[in-house]
């Protein structure tokens, strides 16, 4: 019995931590959002290393008028609404028709804002180049995807110098959130001309707006890499200026990963590149960027070049996801292992397989909720065996619990006889005392990789399931599903046996009330997995337990 303590008092020390810095988080003051505008302007440009084609200085940076220079250019697709800076040309507000605000239903969810100075920029290194601080201009031509075509352009062209016309050409296409930016260069000069593009994401450091502070996730930089394979870095570990990640490869991509979303640079395979993350000097709020930086093609005299490198900013949805990592000749893009963005937590090996099994049922029933429902009894099939050595250990322990009493008051004064005759008392039942752990232990795994898999997957988000339940990405707005769960793990402490220990006793009555407290915040379809659980565990152990005591009570009353 002192194993079996010890484990339920690690137990219930771990989760007594784990609840402690979920309400830290969770009570912690929301840092201070500073109005769009209010940080310092980025002027600056990432420098390529001598291992790239050195750029060549091009003419003076334009400049414009301040009203001209905050003009945005406002795309309409099929599947979101873009606004293109003027200056710079960059993406600076993307919203989502298909995902609903966090904090407000009735708004449509918005990955590049000003907010958090979310955008993203590209542009030409070298002096006077056209960069993200050039003023362009956009040229006419159709701002909404038609029904009956398959893409729209956007072509954003700076102030011809020295021989050098430059354009940056957004592509976008129907049904999909890859977007094509092009950065095409005219020379109509007498001298070849070798220069150097590069692709950032800039934003700052504060979570998503409406993240359960419960339930966090990752939120910052990523990069892959064939060789390094992939890297996330903290925002903390760029400002401090420790980030440890990839920095060259002729193959990989960069992102900006948080909860739900993500948005990735992929330029194309098999062409040199530089990563870099820095930390942008002058913000109101600590702000980073990530990039990458490629060679553009060497542009002979009077001849036009173009390089184009997608960006992939929406949903981590894994069905997308994996089909941009196929090569080209099979429809993808070869952004090798884009879906690792999803956050399955350290049990990716798990949580990925129980993911595709979810998907597989949701395509059968068409109702995410229902489908957690019908996983749930899967993984309750599975692991039915090991359930039921379980529940088996913990029945005969409540055969023998009004001995276990006897003996306890038997040798009260005398611990070492006490725990040989316990012993003995395991022994002639074929009691493990861990026998009720053991299988659970074993269980554990792809419990937690459920959760994550859970957690993690966009599909789940602003997913309803029946009457009260909208949202199974978001916490029960009444409280019923957690309500449940709690009632449902008094019930299984109820079929434990009670330990003979007065405290460990009381330890275990108040578990269920330290879980059910942490499940109030977490979203509802983690809980409907548990609740499930629960009941299917209930309706096996009443059942197991209800055999092993009538079995046993003729044999206990002999004994005693």
């Amino acid at each position: 019995m002192d194993n079996r303590r010890l484990l339920l008092l690690l137990v219930f020390s771990f989760s007594l931590v784990m609840l402690w810095d979920a309400w830290q988080k969770y009570n912690q003051p929301k840092p201070a959002i500073s109005p769009a505008g209010a940080s310092a302007v980025d002027r600056s440009t990432p420098q390529p290393s001598a291992s790239l084609q050195a750029p060549v200085p091009g003419a003076p940076e334009a400049t414009a008028a301040t009203a001209k220079s905050a003009e945005t250019v406002t795309v309409k697709t099929d599947l979101f609404t873009a606004e293109i800076a003027v200056q710079g040309g960059d993406i600076v507000r993307l919203v989502f028709d298909d995902y609903k605000d966090t904090e407000n239903g009735s708004k449509h969810f918005a990955l590049f804002e000003a907010r958090h100075r979310y955008a993203a920029q590209s542009g030409l290194i070298g002096d006077g180049l056209p960069n993200h601080n050039t003023v362009f201009s956009p040229v006419p031509g159709t701002r909404e995807l038609a029904s009956d075509a398959n893409n729209i352009q956007l072509r954003l062209e700076a102030p011809p110098a020295k021989g050098l016309k430059v354009a940056k050409i957004y592509t976008f296409t129907r049904g999909s959130y890859l977007i094509d930016v092009t950065q095409e260069i005219d020379n109509t000069s007498d001298t070849d001309v070798a220069l150097n593009a590069y692709y950032q994401l800039q934003r700052d450091v504060n979570a998503p707006a409406g993240e359960s502070r419960m339930v966090s996730t990752f939120t910052g930089p990523a990069v892959y890499t064939e060789e390094d394979k992939f890297q996330k870095v903290s925002f903390s570990e760029i400002e401090s200026g420790k980030a440890k990640f990839a920095s060259k490869a002729d193959n990989g991509w960069i992102a900006m990963v948080q909860h739900y979303f993500v948005s990735a640079w992929i330029p194309p395979e098999k062409l040199p590149r530089e990563f870099y993350m820095q930390k942008l000097d002058g913000s109101v709020d600590p702000t980073v960027r990530a990039g990458v930086i490629v060679p553009v093609p060497v542009a002979a005299p009077g001849s036009k070049v173009a390089l184009s490198v997608p960006l992939y900013a929406g949903p981590q949805v894994q069905t997308i996801l994996d089909h941009l990592a196929l090569p080209k000749s099979e429809g993808g893009i070869g952004a090798q292992g884009l879906w690792l963005v999803v956050d399955y937590g350290l049990l990716k090996v798990v949580a990925a397989p129980i993911f595709w099994c979810l998907q597989a049922i949701h395509k059968l029933v068409g109702n995410w909720g229902w489908a957690i429902v019908l996983l749930t009894v899967g993984i309750k099939l599975l692991f039915f065996p090991l359930s039921a050595a379980s529940y088996k250990s913990m029945a005969k322990m409540r055969t023998v619990t009004p001995r276990l009493v006897a003996l306890k008051e038997r040798y009260a004064g005398d611990r070492q006889k006490l725990n040989q005759e316990m012993m003995e008392l395991y022994k002639r039942e074929k009691i493990n005392p861990l026998g009720g752990c053991l299988p659970i232990a074993v269980q554990i795994p792809v419990f937690i990789a459920l959760y994550w898999a859970l957690l993690g997957a966009v599909e789940i988000r602003d997913a309803p399931w029946i009457l009260w339940i909208t949202d199974l990405s978001a916490s029960d707005p009444y409280y019923v599903l957690p309500v449940v769960m709690v009632a449902t793990m008094l019930i299984q402490t109820k079929l434990n046996p009670t330990p003979p220990d007065p405290i460990q006793a009381k330890v275990m009555m108040m578990m269920p009330f330290i879980f059910g407290a942490m499940f109030f915040f977490f979203p509802a379809g983690l809980v409907l997995y548990w609740v499930v659980n629960n009941t299917l565990s209930i309706a096996q152990q009443w059942q197991i337990t209800r055999m092993v005591e009538s079995g046993g009570k003729a044999a206990n009353d002999a004994k005693a």
